[in-house]
């Protein structure tokens, strides 16, 4: 039997199989409150099988949005809603997680069906922040550098949202460093371009990262485990690249980081991705190999062939899908039959179970 439904512990947290739901943003919140389209968005794939539900990026702060309409945690009345949807994801035998994010200089934009640009501060449009100020393209807001005073606000705002998280019933949290968002725009020299502690060497760029763990660590319980996304490579010469993530990786290790989320891309307007199946497995696979930590593969593993080979041939220790899990939320449940695993189905829905 394939180990891709082999369970997998992290800490004391046992997912039942290595098929995460890879965080996906919906756009669908007001004020940052969850609601029935996360209940059932979040709940059906808990139902179709698998080990990890991930919410999609939630914003510590209102300003560390990407658009209005996302989903938030910068306020103990978005607790309720939540508590609501991990009872529920937990009740089907996965575990509840979710993933913290600051935008950084991709803030204040529009959903991606309204177009791909700033939003107006007469609808509702605000100030966004960065390491530097140099903006994602010419149609996103043109962001302010931050100063040491916003930096310690922003890392204040990671930890009393990583409280509630707790509070709110996830057991899993995730840090979001990549695709172009707030610490991956430290982590780039392409988009950081300080003179201060934060800025020129690796050292420094990954500095906001590190404290950033440290803050979340300080509050987050010591069973519980800690991921970290980030983008492997920024796809761009000059930009954040594959060895440098190792090095992070090696460095997070031992800072209370349990598994490296490797994706890539999403900072420099001008990148040139090379896409096709599995292509961001390499990724994952390296930095398992020389950084010595857990990691995770996302990246167009659309089979359930794929995802049981790289987990089998450790090329990582789970795999993140999103847009297959979009098409086919029970997919955790087809894959089980096409690689002859046994694993339980929901008693509502044994009537349907794939037989031999």
């Amino acid at each position: 039997m394939s180990q891709l439904f082999s369970p997998l512990s992290l800490r004391k947290i046992t997912l039942r199989n290595r098929i995460t739901v890879s965080p996906m943003c919906e756009y669908s919140s007001t004020d940052g409150f969850a609601n029935d389209w996360h209940l059932v968005h979040l709940g059906s794939r808990a139902v179709g099988g698998a080990g990890l539900v991930l919410t999609e990026a939630a914003a510590v702060s209102p300003e560390g949005r990407i658009s209005i309409h996302d989903l938030g945690i910068w306020s103990d009345v978005h607790i309720p809603m939540l508590q609501r949807i991990t009872a529920f994801i937990a009740a089907q035998g996965a575990i509840p997680g979710m993933q913290l994010a600051h935008a950084g200089r991709k803030a204040s934009t529009v959903r991606p069906w309204e177009g791909s640009h700033a939003l107006p501060r007469s609808e509702g449009g605000w100030q966004v922040v960065a390491p530097s100020a140099i903006p994602f393209n010419d149609v996103y807001p043109q962001p302010e550098a931050l100063t040491e005073t916003g930096i310690r606000k922003i890392q204040d705002d990671f930890k009393a949202a990583a409280i509630r998280v707790y509070q709110a019933g996830f057991q899993v949290l995730e840090l979001h460093a990549a695709h172009g968002y707030l610490l991956h725009n430290f982590l780039s020299p392409l988009s950081n371009q300080r003179t201060d502690e934060y800025g020129g060497s690796f050292e420094n760029r990954i500095r906001m990262v590190l404290e950033t763990i440290a803050a979340l660590r300080s509050v987050w319980p010591e069973e519980y485990p800690l991921l970290l996304r980030i983008s492997a490579t920024d796809w761009a010469e000059g930009g954040w690249n594959l060895d440098e993530s190792v090095k992070l990786a090696t460095i997070v290790k031992d800072k209370g980081v349990d598994l490296v989320d490797c994706s890539s891309g999403g900072l420099a307007a001008h990148q040139k991705i090379s896409i096709g199946p599995l292509y961001q497995t390499p990724f994952a696979e390296r930095i398992r190999k020389e950084a010595g930590i857990a990691t995770g593969a996302v990246g167009l593993i659309t089979t359930a062939q794929q995802a049981a080979g790289i987990i089998d041939e450790g090329k990582a220790d789970m795999v993140l899908m999103a847009r297959e899990l979009l098409r086919d939320p029970y997919f955790p449940l087809r894959a089980a039959h096409e690689l002859d695993a046994a694993v339980k189905w929901p008693v509502q829905y044994e009537r349907a179970k794939y037989r031999k």
